[in-house]
C-alpha cells in the first residue's frame, strides 16, 4: 500500500521549499496538481520528472476513485498552485477517502501565507482564528467577521485584491476600528505588509488599489473591554447591503430586515434609503423595488 503526502509548494519564491518535499516529488509515483501547468514550472526548476494529473474542485470527486487506485500500490505527493494542499484549496475529499480506505496520509511542513501574515502583523500571535475567504456579500460578510470576532482570537483571512476595500469598511462596521494588517504578495519581489487601524488601512487602499491576493490580520477583542462597539453603517453601506439583499431576490420587505439584524439600524431608515433607491432608479428608467 502506498502513503498520500501532502505536500505545500512556495507561495512565491521557488526556493521556499523544504528539501524533504523536493525528496517527495522525485520519489513518488504520481503527484496530483490542482493545474498541472503551474506544477510543471516548479518541477522543472528542480529537474523533477515525475508524472502529473490534474486534481482540482471541477473534478475531484472524478479524479478520487482513479487516485486511490494509484496509492493501493504506489506513493502519491497532492500539490496545489500554492501553500499547503487543503488550506483553502482542492484536497479535503481525497484526504478524507484515503483516511476511509486505510491508507496513510502524511502531511508536510512547508509554505504558508497564514504563518508570515500573522507574525508580521505584529498582533498577538499566541491565539487566531482562521476565517478562510469571507463571503462575497456584504452582509454575509459582516455576520461571518462577527462570528470570528466572536472567539476572542486574532483574526486571519483571505481576501482578493479587488475586493479589499469593501471586506475593510465590513471589517470596520462589524468590529470597530481595531488594529489590523493587510500582507500581499508575501515572498514575491513586490511584498508589503501595511499596519494601522482598520479606517486607515481602507483609507491607504482606496488611494492605492492593491494587486496580487491579500492575507488581512485583524486584532482579537482586547481583554476585559468587552466587544469593540460598532461602527454605525453609513447610508453608502446601507445602501450596498440592501442591493445585496435585492439582487437575491429578496423583496422591499425582507431586504430591510435582513439588513436591519446585521447592523441595528431601524426599519424606518432602511425604508427611507429603498425609497431613495427606487426613485433614482425610476428616474433612470432601471430597477423595480417591490
Amino acid at each position: 500500500m502506498g502513503t498520500l503526502y501532502l505536500v505545500p509548494t512556495p507561495i512565491g519564491n521557488l526556493r521556499d521549499i523544504t528539501l524533504r518535499a523536493l525528496d517527495v516529488l522525485r520519489s513518488v509515483k504520481l503527484i496530483a496538481a490542482e493545474d498541472t501547468r503551474q506544477a510543471r514550472k516548479l518541477l522543472a526548476h528542480y529537474d523533477i520528472h515525475t508524472p502529473t494529473i490534474s486534481y482540482h474542485a471541477h473534478n475531484e470527486r472524478e479524479r478520487v476513485p482513479q487516485l486511490l487506485e494509484v496509492l493501493r500500490e504506489h506513493d502519491v505527493a497532492l500539490i496545489s498552485d500554492a501553500g499547503t494542499p487543503g488550506i483553502s484549496d482542492p484536497g479535503a475529499v481525497l484526504i478524507r477517502a484515503a483516511i476511509e480506505a486505510g491508507i496513510p496520509v502524511v502531511a508536510l511542513p512547508g509554505p504558508s501565507s497564514i504563518l508570515p501574515a500573522l507574525v508580521a502583523s505584529g498582533l498577538p500571535t499566541d491565539r487566531f482564528h482562521f476565517a478562510g475567504f469571507l463571503p462575497r456579500r456584504s452582509g454575509e460578510r459582516v455576520a461571518a467577521l462577527r462570528q470570528a470576532a466572536a472567539c476572542g482570537a486574532t483574526i486571519v483571512c483571505f481576501e482578493a485584491p479587488h475586493r479589499l476595500v469593501e471586506m475593510l469598511e465590513d471589517a470596520l462596521q462589524a468590529l470597530g476600528d481595531r488594529r489590523a494588517a493587510v500582507a500581499r504578495e508575501l515572498t514575491k519581489l513586490h511584498e508589503e505588509v501595511v499596519r494601522g487601524r482598520i479606517s486607515e488601512l481602507r483609507e491607504h487602499f482606496q488611494k492605492n488599489p492593491p494587486r496580487g491576493e491579500c492575507v488581512v490580520v485583524i486584532a482579537g477583542e482586547t481583554p476585559g473591554a468587552g466587544p469593540a462597539p460598532p461602527t454605525p453603517p453609513d447610508t453608502e453601506t446601507l445602501r450596498r447591503m440592501l442591493l445585496d439583499e435585492l439582487a437575491c431576490a429578496a423583496s422591499r420587505r425582507d431586504a430591510a430586515r435582513a439588513v436591519a439584524r446585521q447592523t441595528g439600524v431601524a426599519l424606518q431608515e432602511l425604508y427611507r434609503i429603498l425609497r431613495d433607491l427606487e426613485q433614482g432608479e425610476d428616474r433612470e428608467g432601471g430597477l423595480e423595488i417591490s
